[in-house]
């Protein structure tokens, strides 16, 4: 990806915890963390929030631009390429289910960054040759979500998808913690992408230099 050459990605994933009804109250806290996230030179921020409607994620997205636009952390929506690009946002991160990345890159133009979800060599592969910007690859770990998302893929299967492309850039999913995050960058991963880890505002700062600082040695 042309954005992110100097630094391993850290890739924070908005916690889905926003409803239509709590909106109002918890958006706020959402934006602290996307703040947090700006000030700590994280690379990439999605906001995930399935249960609230097109126009809240809009509003939220919106306002998370203001925060991110004169910064190098990059922001992206999760499916809605069309709301991303209405609110300003950098780009979309696209699920198994959605458009695939050359239908988005050919319709929202090169500077448009295009994460995919990879979950097989097979995926990554598929998001390669499509012109996305990265793919999550996952789980690595075991997860919370293991009826979601499977199985885990393993240390294993994540170098060798890795190797196997090492133009590409394949961020560890799943699982993802202080305790294990080494083994992913070590296994050859271009990043990282958490939920739980690093969606922690008062620890967020030490956690993205402790990550920074390990791929640097």
């Amino acid at each position: 990806m042309r954005y992110f050459d100097k630094k391993p990605l850290i890739y924070l994933i908005t916690k889905g915890e926003l409803t239509v009804e709590n909106f109002r109250v918890k958006s706020a806290e959402t934006l602290t963390i996307i703040e947090k996230a700006v000030a700590s030179e994280v690379s990439l921020i999605q906001i995930r929030e399935k249960s609230i409607s097109a126009g809240q994620v809009f509003e939220l997205a919106s306002k998370a631009a203001e925060l991110t636009k004169s910064s190098d952390t990059k922001l992206l929506v999760n499916d809605r390429a069309d709301i991303a690009l209405a609110a300003g946002a950098d780009g979309v991160h696209l699920p198994a289910s959605s458009l695939s990345a050359e239908i988005v890159r050919r319709s929202f133009g090169e500077d448009f960054v295009i994460g995919v979800s990879a979950h097989s060599l097979d995926e990554v592969a598929r998001a390669n040759l499509a012109k996305a910007d990265f793919a999550t690859f996952g789980p690595v770990f075991a997860t919370l979500s293991k009826a979601r998302y499977g199985a885990p893929q393993g240390i294993a299967k994540l170098r060798e998808a890795a190797e196997t492309f090492p133009e590409f850039k394949v961020i560890a999913l799943g699982g993802i913690d202080e305790n294990n995050f080494a083994e992913a960058l070590t296994a050859g991963a271009s990043g990282i992408a958490a939920i739980r880890f690093l969606n922690d505002a008062e620890n967020l700062p030490q956690i993205a230099k402790k990550i920074f600082t390990f791929r640097n040695n």
